[in-house]
């Protein structure tokens, strides 16, 4: 007596052909604020340096990237961030367009696209890039069940370990983009966030002026939400010791860092990743940071920076940064947090997840066959 064998499949070795989907809200890689743009722009490059076949399906008329390229919209459509149908029109075009005879998987780094990619004859792992608890985690819990999701913390894994998670890989950036000092930064403190109180702005500038450091708060303040609290926290904060940049491109970004005396994390939340973290540690900048969420993940405490565990803590944390050699936080990036490394662990998450996805599939096909 014989048995059907399963399917064959990609999962073992060979270049795969991937679809890698954004939200269709910025380019890739953004000019400016866009941290999970940036790193899906290292993500594909050296997935097609390992040879990897990658189709990036966003909006607008530009990509920065190695990948094709497939436009769902003509126009960005961030002056829409915050609203689904954007999102959901743009899904619906990827859905209409990913084919099994063109790629082996879908990689989605939308919001609603765990929740609609069982319409997709592709199958789909999902990078969790918020904090999944909440609504959000209610959202996720009730995803489509052949939808892999792929944890950026072992810290947001742990937040909800009950979701259906294939795997856990840091976030990366490209190291290529960044210039590093030799020396301590002789600058101000640096605060570069958006204006939330999750970020924690008004803690920031607390801890500075206890410290007597000059602060740099650079922020993204274009949304509504934004620009209330600069207007209703901030702004009665502020006085001579205060630098503010708003909204700064890349560029001025990494002079911002290499300049800073360390980068302060003062955050209010369980903070998934915090890619702000490595681009500081990338240009030998120290990071002093509450311990919450993926802090300690990031940040090698006592070399790389100093993680506190209370608000009073950082005052004293900021005037130490100062004594830590950038050289060690440049090598710690490099060691942990490159795109090769991230590209590699990305990979092993496929070849796992299409496996096990062909493993099922000869389980649930195989009948038996008699002989004659």
């Amino acid at each position: 007596m014989a048995v059907n064998q399963p399917p064959s499949d990609r999962s073992r070795a060979g270049p795969l052909r991937i679809a890698m989907v954004v939200p269709p809200w910025l380019s890739v890689p953004p000019p400016g604020y866009g941290g999970l743009e940036q790193v899906v722009a290292g993500l594909v490059d050296a997935l097609v340096d390992r040879g990897h076949a990658v189709t990036l399906f966003g909006a607008g008329r530009e990509n920065g990237t190695a990948a094709d390229f497939v436009s769902t919209c003509a126009d960005l459509q961030y002056e829409r961030l915050g609203e689904s149908l954007p999102e959901l029109a743009h899904l619906a075009h990827v859905n209409r367009l990913v084919d099994p005879a063109d790629f082996d998987l879908v990689h989605d780094h939308t919001t609603i696209g765990p929740m609609v990619a069982g319409q997709r004859r592709v199958p789909t792992v999902a990078t969790v890039h918020g904090n999944p608890v909440g609504e959000y985690g209610t959202v996720l819990s009730n995803a489509d069940h052949g939808v892999g999701l792929v944890a950026i913390s072992h810290a947001q894994h742990a937040s909800n370990p009950d979701l259906p998670w294939v795997g856990t890989v840091h976030n990366a950036m490209p190291l290529r983009d960044f210039p590093h000092k030799r020396a301590p930064g002789p600058g101000p403190v640096l605060w570069l966030a958006r204006f939330s109180p999750d970020k924690g702005p008004d803690v920031a500038i607390r801890a500075c002026r206890a410290a007597g450091l000059p602060l740099t708060l650079a922020g993204k303040c274009n949304e509504p939400a934004e620009r209330r609290y600069f207007e209703q926290v901030v702004e009665p904060m502020l006085d001579d010791d205060v630098t503010l940049v708003f909204n700064a491109d890349r560029a001025a970004t990494l002079r911002l860092l290499v300049d800073a005396r360390c980068l302060i994390m003062p955050i209010q939340w369980a903070e998934p990743f915090g890619m702000v973290m490595v681009e500081a540690m990338a240009t030998g900048t120290p990071v002093v940071a509450l311990r919450r969420g993926a802090v300690p993940e990031l940040v090698r405490d006592g070399v790389t920076g100093l993680v506190c565990d209370r608000a009073e803590e950082l005052p004293g944390a900021l005037r130490a940064a100062a004594r830590l050699d950038p050289a060690d936080s440049v090598a710690h990036v490099a060691e942990h947090f490159s795109v090769e490394r991230m590209a590699a662990g990305y990979e092993a998450v496929y070849r796992n997840f299409l496996a096990g996805r062909a493993r099922f599939a000869g389980r649930r096909e195989a009948t038996p066959v008699v002989a004659r």
